[in-house]
């Protein structure tokens, strides 16, 4: 085996392992609560799909309008839960709430204000959705286009 092929096996290795659960991080909810993404999430056999956000980006905000078009119907059909967490600075934090309670979201939203989670996770860009049943990663996607939340529940389904 060459050296690249190597590193190219190790770094796959490493993402896949760090990929495989979500880490035992504390988040606060808009409600200045915490909550444990690891602990917290845990129903057996419930789906959680965590998607990654800030209000300053545009497809991040689509993509949980474009869910929540459907968001009841769904979960008449399949047991699953939308945890959307804002990776909002300091700067740009006080506009959450007033954004969340504009567009009348029903998800819990937590605030990864230091990015501990998004750096656990390795998490480069946003929009980020992971989903999560049984506290194992099961499917994780990056970037948002219109029709992708049609794409996200037919995986959830699938679980």
């Amino acid at each position: 085996m060459n050296k690249i092929t190597f590193i190219i096996c190790c770094l796959i290795a490493t993402y896949s392992q760090a990929q495989s659960q979500m880490p035992n991080v504390q988040l606060k909810n808009l409600e200045n609560n915490y909550k444990n993404v690891y602990k917290d999430y845990s129903e057996t056999d419930k789906v959680y799909v965590f998607s990654f956000w800030a209000t300053w980006c545009a497809p991040c905000i689509n993509e949980l309008e474009a869910i929540k078009e459907n968001y009841s119907e769904w979960k008449e059909e399949v047991d699953f839960e939308v945890v959307a967490i804002s990776i909002d600075d300091s700067r740009t934090m006080r506009r959450i709430k007033p954004l969340v309670n504009g567009k009348s979201w029903k998800y819990e939203i937590l605030l990864d204000t230091n990015q501990e989670l998004k750096r656990a996770l390795q998490i480069n860009n946003i929009p980020h959705v992971i989903v999560v049943k049984n506290q194992k990663v099961e499917y994780v996607h990056n970037g948002y286009v219109e029709g992708g939340e049609e794409e996200l529940f037919e995986k959830i389904k699938a679980l």
